[in-house]
């Protein structure tokens, strides 16, 4: 029998994870809509990938943020890794990672994501990390050595990495793309009006100068930035922020709904209907988006190896149009 349940209904207590919380009022979490619901994780897959992050000693978003398409995406061996430990130096209003002083990094760490992704047999992988404020370089050469241990242990492996804002990390980014991923995705998270609630450890146009500038580093590479909503934000503040980003010269759109970890968390505003992520996944493709995923379910990494290649695909046709040549030969 096939059981549904409501991911955030499992509240665990914020206090040992979010020591900055503590003190915050508690914020009634609503009960989700039918849209919301997913199938309890517990595959045979599901247990084989989780020991396999256990036997390398791995983090993942999955777990840490606690993502309803875990089930679904553990399934088919698909973890998003999350490096430099499992401890954030910021403390967003909306996120379930733990927050604190992290410790040292984990030299060691790069070549057991590779050893991981060649186990898994991933044609793509997502990397990810926490915030890293104390580190001068923002954690940027670890991701820099993540990338090259995957390419050494899986040549064929494409490779996305989800990085922080490294704000004020002089040379973070550009030792990120250096290290030549297929993909980079910096998510916005929210509106601006929302940042100081929201994100208040990070500036919107210093997310989005970032997203741009990896963009100018390397033409080539696919850049890539999420929104959640529920959180209060206006319609008009959406589409301002597609703006924004294709102004930026973003290639790909998530947007997803909003879901409370705890009570201690910001609360959701609303639940926007699948025909208002309908809405804004034809607004973002009119926009000249090369892809656009869009309903209450979406997340980043959510079915970022088939996401990739829809991208490469569109990428061929709008060079086809403007070219008027095949472009096979050049880095897709």
């Amino acid at each position: 029998m096939t059981r549904l349940i409501d991911i955030a209904e499992r509240r665990a207590s914020p206090h040992p994870r979010h020591p900055e919380k503590v003190h915050r009022p508690d914020q009634p979490v609503a009960r989700k809509p039918p849209w919301i619901r997913v199938r309890a994780p517990g595959s045979p897959v599901f247990a084989e990938t989780l020991a396999l992050v256990r036997e390398f000693k791995l983090a993942t978003v999955c777990e840490e943020a606690r993502c309803p398409n875990i089930g679904e995406c553990w399934d088919k061996r698909h973890a998003t890794f999350m490096i430099m430990g499992d401890t954030c130096t910021r403390a967003c209003a909306f996120c379930n990672v733990r927050t604190g002083l992290p410790g040292p990094l984990d030299e060691d760490e790069p070549s057991r994501v590779a050893d991981a992704v060649g186990r898994l047999g991933l044609k793509h992988v997502v990397v990810t990390s926490v915030d890293r404020d104390d580190l001068a370089d923002g954690g940027a050469g670890h991701f820099a050595r993540t990338i090259a241990a995957i390419r050494r242990a899986a040549p064929e492996t494409t490779v996305e990495v989800l990085t922080p804002d490294f704000l004020r990390k002089e040379g973070a980014l550009e030792a990120v793309v250096a290290a030549k991923p297929d993909v980079f995705n910096h998510n916005l998270e929210t509106v601006p009006s929302k940042y100081l609630t929201v994100r208040p450890g990070a500036r919107y146009f210093a997310s989005l100068r970032l997203l741009e500038r990896a963009k100018e580093l390397d033409p080539s590479l696919f850049t890539k930035s999420g929104l959640m909503v529920g959180l209060g934000e206006q319609r008009n503040e959406v589409l301002q922020v597609m703006d924004d980003m294709r102004a930026a010269r973003i290639d790909f759109l998530t947007i997803g709904q909003y879901l409370q970890p705890t009570p201690k968390h910001h609360a959701v505003e609303r639940f926007v209907t699948p025909d208002e992520f309908a809405d804004y996944a034809a607004i973002g493709e009119a926009k000249g988006f090369l892809l656009v995923s869009s309903s209450p379910l979406t997340r980043s990494s959510h079915h970022a190896g088939d996401d990739f290649l829809r991208l490469r695909a569109a990428r061929m046709v709008v060079l086809r149009a403007e070219i008027g040549v095949d472009p096979s030969p050049v880095r897709l």
